[in-house]
């Protein structure tokens, strides 16, 4: 990535948070290899804290690339941090609406314009008692067989470290450690030029969380768990969480 062409607001946004996580992480980083340096990348990872979103876009930005993400369209209405979200090169993700399909042109677009879209197949933090992957939404999958990009994963574990989304306790010690490691792009290629049912979009989706999961694994030294299914609660009964055709945001 040539850093002069980072313009003002992405200059501004790497002056304030790479000197804090500098500070606030202590690194065990590999594999920045198999993120390409140029060209359309799909950057999938696993997500257990509100906290991972900034390691990630550290993690990216070392290996030279700038991080999209895709966000909640609601951040996007808020003054002042809308537009400037935008000015950063974020995209916004309309959910469970008409315009869901915007966001897949949205993130088939960045990833055309040549650009490093993050994307967490989950949708959410990890609902997973001990922040093991879960079943992932087909976003990501959808977005990697529309435009044929690579699949990069990066698992990470770490990150509770500074925010643990199951106590909500924010740590500011300094030097959390926090490992991320990135693997060569996932082989989808049985699937490529295939029409993106929701069988074929599932398969591709299965394939991607396992990789995370044994990528998590070999960070955490423990034996992976089945994929854990999160359920949510309607009208007094409990069901499988729902699907989505736009790829799904980081929360």
């Amino acid at each position: 990535m040539a850093r002069r062409k980072l313009g003002f607001w992405r200059r501004f946004v790497v002056m304030v948070i790479k000197p804090t996580l500098t500070i606030w992480t202590r690194r065990d980083w590999s594999g920045m290899e198999h993120i390409p340096r140029t060209g359309g990348v799909i950057i999938v990872a696993n997500h257990m804290s509100h906290a991972d979103p900034m390691a990630i876009a550290h993690f990216v930005y070392d290996a030279g690339r700038w991080p999209r993400f895709l966000g909640k369209s609601s951040l996007f209405a808020i003054p002042v941090v809308g537009p400037w979200l935008l000015k950063v090169r974020q995209i916004p993700v309309h959910r469970g609406s008409v315009d869901a399909i915007k966001s897949l042109e949205a993130a088939i677009d960045g990833v055309n314009e040549g650009g490093a879209v993050v994307i967490y197949p989950e949708g959410t933090t990890s609902r997973e008692p001990d922040l093991w992957p879960m079943r992932g939404k087909t976003g990501a999958a959808r977005l990697a067989l529309t435009t044929g990009a690579p699949v990069v994963p990066v698992a990470m574990w770490g990150p509770q470290n500074m925010y643990d989304p199951r106590t909500r306790k924010l740590n500011l010690l300094p030097r959390r450690p926090v490992t991320l490691r990135a693997a060569e792009p996932i082989d989808l290629s049985r699937w490529m030029g295939a029409e993106p049912t929701r069988a074929v979009l599932e398969e591709m989706t299965e394939t991607i969380m396992l990789r995370l999961r044994d990528m998590v694994a070999e960070l955490r030294g423990a034996e992976a768990p089945p994929l854990y299914t999160p359920v949510v609660r309607r009208n007094g009964r409990t069901v499988k969480a729902p699907d989505s055709t736009a790829p799904e945001p980081g929360q």
